[in-house]
């Protein structure tokens, strides 16, 4: 098998503009930010994350939205000033002032010149500067009680994830159930539809965010060369052959941990704050590699920490092979 272009990308989420959120002062190839670029969806929030992405050293950066950034989702965003209005008497002026006119946000982002690429939902190609070819599949869909909040959708009802074969790196602000996506209340909060749009895609990589106490990275081994006809994570994972590379309960100390345990556990976090990042590799060369179809990399991003008043979590550096492309030069085929 040909050896791939080994490619960087520093992946981020639910930063939600607070302060204190840092990036490693590293160059990679394509930075990725999984959604929730702002807490309440206001104007100076996407600027504060606008500032923050364009501190990062990389010629591709992509960005979705998650379901904080309500004002992106414009039918959302007419129905809550609509419901502003009506029950709390806030006037349009007020609202303008704080969250800007309909398609503001989305042209903010959109008009950024510094390699800052805003995706809607759907399967998008670049040509990257060091070569390769990339094919990314992204969607801020996730599925909610209520639904009304930015890009949701009611939990049970179907949502259509056209992930296809081809796809290197699939991007959503949501996890599947089943990886990385326990919530403080020991609950699953992925959704079953993207795990099974995901299990029969097979990609390199799969980042997330949205389910904070969610943070970490596992590599999935697939069962079989076929997904089942019900993809789910009790059928198609091969528990066995993956590997967690870490989660919080690998750097965060227990009340059930001994004490030797959770002085590792404090060095081991003291030397990743430090760096200011988890870093893994996943080459052809690499004890692990990500392969296409066999083995998918997932990784929670979330910055802000499932506990209120927590410490922002680290970012990701992560290192896969990609396809050489006949054409460098970084563009946006799709």
């Amino acid at each position: 098998m040909q050896q791939g272009i080994k490619t960087t990308f520093l992946l981020l989420s639910d930063t939600h503009a607070k302060n204190g959120v840092a990036v490693p002062d590293l160059q990679v190839d394509v930075a990725i930010h999984c959604g929730d670029l702002t807490d309440g969806s206001k104007i100076h929030e996407f600027e504060t994350t606008l500032a923050l992405l364009r501190s990062i050293e990389a010629p591709l950066k992509i960005v979705i939205a998650g379901n904080h950034d309500f004002t992106l989702d414009e039918p959302v965003y007419q129905e809550k000033a609509d419901t502003a209005r009506r029950l709390f008497s806030i006037t349009p002026e007020l609202m303008r002032k704080e969250y800007g006119h309909p398609g503001d946000a989305r042209r903010l982002i959109s008009q950024e010149p510094e390699g800052i690429h805003f995706l809607d939902e759907g399967t998008h190609y670049f040509r990257l500067s060091n070569g390769a070819d990339l094919t990314v599949y992204t969607s801020p869909f996730t599925p909610s009680i209520e639904a009304d909040w930015g890009f949701q959708y009611k939990r049970g009802d179907n949502h259509d994830f056209a992930i296809h074969s081809n796809v290197d790196v699939v991007i959503t602000h949501g996890p599947p159930k089943g990886v990385l996506d326990i919530t403080n209340s020991r609950q699953r909060g992925g959704c079953e539809q993207l795990f099974a749009a995901v299990a029969r895609a097979r990609p390199l990589l799969h980042c997330f965010g949205h389910i904070h106490e969610g943070w970490g990275g596992k590599l999935v081994a697939w069962r079989g060369t076929e997904p089942s006809e019900n993809p789910s994570h009790f059928t198609d994972i091969d528990n066995g052959a993956s590997s967690v590379i870490e989660t919080l309960a690998t750097i965060e100390s227990r009340q059930s941990d001994s004490a030797e345990i959770k002085l590792e556990k404090e060095f081991r976090l003291r030397n990743l704050t430090e760096e200011g990042y988890r870093r893994t590799s996943h080459c052809s060369q690499d004890e692990s590699p990500a392969r296409q179809g066999q083995t998918t990399l997932f990784v929670n991003a979330a910055i802000q920490s499932g506990d209120e008043y927590g410490r922002p979590q680290l970012p990701w550096v992560v290192d896969i092979e990609l396809r050489k492309s006949t054409n460098a030069g970084l563009q946006d085929l799709g």
